[in-house]
């Protein structure tokens, strides 16, 4: 498992930590871990329905945020539990782009054991960085 969830970092929200050694590896591992809050064994779900994203901003932080706040919007207006197997990512510094084919299935009671409802995506302790081992990214998530 690429990720790990952080205690003691908020009391009434969920925290995690991803790494990869790509951006478009952590930025995928970093939608594993959000729909992992939601449902139990996010690998487990299918890929029959299909959205697409486009997405930009000026700082890559602020890009995964995009991404996971998409995440949460197609829970809550469609019903879907998606996740980002293949984005692309392209940028520098002050100007980064994300295409990406999320794939997953309507939520379904009998087959997904629903666990916590993300009500949204904070700003607060938001962090992707390179490191020496490849990046990583901190999360906080409003439950």
């Amino acid at each position: 498992m690429p990720w790990r969830y952080l205690e003691d970092v908020a009391i009434a929200d969920v925290a995690f930590e991803a790494w990869a050694p790509t951006p478009e590896g952590l930025f995928a591992d970093a939608v594993d871990a959000t729909i992992g809050v939601m449902a139990e064994e996010p690998a487990a779900i299918g890929a029959g329905e299909r959205r697409h994203v486009s997405l930009s901003d000026r700082a890559l932080d602020l890009l995964l945020f995009q991404l996971l706040a998409e995440i949460v919007y197609f829970k809550d207006a469609e019903q879907l539990l998606l996740r980002c197997p293949h984005p692309s990512i392209v940028g520098s510094a002050e100007d980064w782009r994300l295409e990406a084919d999320l794939q997953g299935e309507r939520i379904d009671p009998s087959r997904h054991r629903l666990l916590l409802d993300v009500k949204a995506v904070t700003l607060h302790m938001l962090e992707v960085r390179e490191t020496p081992e490849g990046w990583r990214a901190r999360v906080v998530l409003d439950v």
